[in-house]
């Protein structure tokens, strides 16, 4: 039996969404959820197979819902949203269905999923849709971070740097640090390069936080921030800061 859990803001959606269940006997229905925090919980919970995810959600989308997730499970979507998303969808996704889609649609993806859901790679193939889905200029905004069982947004503008920590990357505010499961190359990539310079190998510095840049020992500098924190700057570094800063 495959364990399927409903997640979308839209009552008349997920009553769709699970009447077109009913059809096929391997899928059960283990929860239906109105957004992502609670998406979030049923999926430790219930280690579904197959989820049914809108993207577009109110406090965190369905993007970042998937990024906090270990054990990632199948997804097919339910919403329209931009290119960045749907290019993503046809390459990595099981299937996605525009609303309003048909029964028909509906079980073609469905049909689609149980004949690869033995082959297919879930974890792999949504890690690669996350990754896709990240240069949408809507995933730019914010960082969604997981503290023991709580869910934390932090805005861009709030962070003051970031630090590489092993296979995790320290993200920084006035309120303390928080690690999210991503790469430094990712929001070197993902980031403003006008607002954010990866002035060193373990170390991207918000622009606005610098007060100073002293000399330290031969080719490198530290970039003094108005918390106190010091940050070591490479020679490729401080090309790349002065560039930005037009000195």
């Amino acid at each position: 039996m495959t364990r399927v859990l409903i997640i979308d803001d839209e009552p008349l959606a997920r009553m769709v969404v699970k009447e077109y269940t009913q059809q096929f006997d391997q899928l059960e229905v283990v929860q239906e959820c109105n957004d992502g925090f609670e998406g979030l919980k049923a999926i430790q919970q219930h280690q579904p197979d197959l989820i049914f995810l809108d993207v577009q959600m109110p406090k965190i989308n369905g993007f970042e819902m998937l990024e906090l997730v270990e054990n990632q499970p199948a997804v097919i979507f339910t919403t329209a949203f931009d290119e960045y998303a749907i290019k993503a969808f046809e390459t990595h996704a099981v299937d996605y269905l525009l609303k309003p889609f048909s029964k028909e649609r509906f079980n073609k993806a469905v049909e689609k999923y149980l004949a690869q859901s033995s082959t297919v790679n879930a974890p792999k193939e949504t890690e690669k849709l996350l990754e896709y889905a990240a240069q949408s200029p809507a995933q730019h905004e914010r960082i969604v971070v997981k503290t023991g069982t709580k869910v934390k947004i932090i805005p861009v503008a709030d962070v003051q740097y970031l630090q590489a920590d092993d296979d995790y990357v320290s993200v920084f505010t006035h309120e303390g640090s928080y690690l999210k499961n991503k790469t430094m190359s990712f929001f070197e990539q993902t980031l403003n390069a006008r607002q954010f310079v990866r002035v060193h190998r373990s170390y991207i510095v918000s622009v606005s936080e610098i007060t100073r840049i002293d000399p330290y020992e031969k080719d490198s500098h530290l970039a003094i921030l108005k918390s106190g924190a010091k940050i070591p700057v490479s020679k490729t570094g401080y090309i790349k800061l002065k560039q930005v800063l037009g000195i």
